[in-house]
């Protein structure tokens, strides 16, 4: 579905990313580790297209993206979720929740029901409409930002670190949540985490390393080798 090829991103004179080939199936997680700065979220960042490669591909459903911009990429059916969330503080969790319809507003929606499909996901999203999205907590930030990137309807959800700085038991509310997603929706899911019990609910991982892929193979074969080289500080 999404497939990655000798992707090479630069900023500025920095060499970034080198040499990256990465796929996500449909309905397959697939976990991205590796230590703070070695490239994982800028490859997120140039699959959405807010940075573009120097050479490689990025193609979704056999088209390449290349020459997208990151809303018609959005619109194509690909969500993101950044590291540190990005809702918008000043607006409701009900208005943070309608922009995620943006990516779909050429087409008819029932916003009643599709609302309440998300509140089944994440119940304490609808007790919690009319708050400030600055006012909720970390945890309740993270699923406000993943249901408003699921509003779009995406076939692949990228999500950046969506743990950071949470409490477990909502860690493992958000594990069960996106699990969930997979198995109903047979979306593809593009998941940087550092967590072990998270990345270990993968189907499949990539580790990275000073911006390459440096191994990769089905998470029943993430020894505790690999993640003591790759993952541990």
């Amino acid at each position: 579905m999404l497939t990655i090829s000798g992707l090479d991103v630069f900023y500025g004179q920095s060499h970034i990313l080198r040499q990256v080939d990465l796929h996500v199936n449909q309905g397959e997680i697939v976990c991205l580790i590796g230590r703070n700065g070695v490239g994982k979220t800028t490859l997120l960042k140039t699959i959405i297209g807010l940075l573009a490669p120097k050479t490689g591909d990025i193609r979704f459903e056999d088209r390449s993206l290349l020459s997208l911009p990151a809303y018609q990429r959005a619109q194509m059916g690909i969500g993101y979720v950044p590291q540190g969330r990005e809702i918008l503080p000043r607006l409701t969790v009900r208005e943070n929740l309608l922009l995620g319809l943006e990516a779909r507003r050429t087409k008819k929606i029932d916003v009643g029901a599709t609302l309440a499909e998300i509140f089944e996901l994440f119940p304490v999203l609808e007790s919690m409409q009319n708050r400030m999205g600055g006012d909720l907590s970390g945890g309740q930030q993270q699923q406000l930002a993943i249901a408003r990137a699921l509003l779009g309807k995406p076939k692949v959800l990228m999500l950046d670190e969506p743990t950071e700085g949470i409490q477990p038991s909502i860690i493992l509310e958000i594990e069960a949540a996106v699990r969930k997603i997979v198995t109903d929706t047979k979306i593809g899911v593009l998941l940087v985490e550092q967590h072990l019990h998270f990345v270990k609910q993968a189907d499949y991982y990539y580790a990275m390393q000073k911006g390459s892929i440096v191994a990769s193979g089905p998470t029943t074969e993430l020894t505790n080798q690999i993640i003591q080289q790759y993952l541990s500080v």
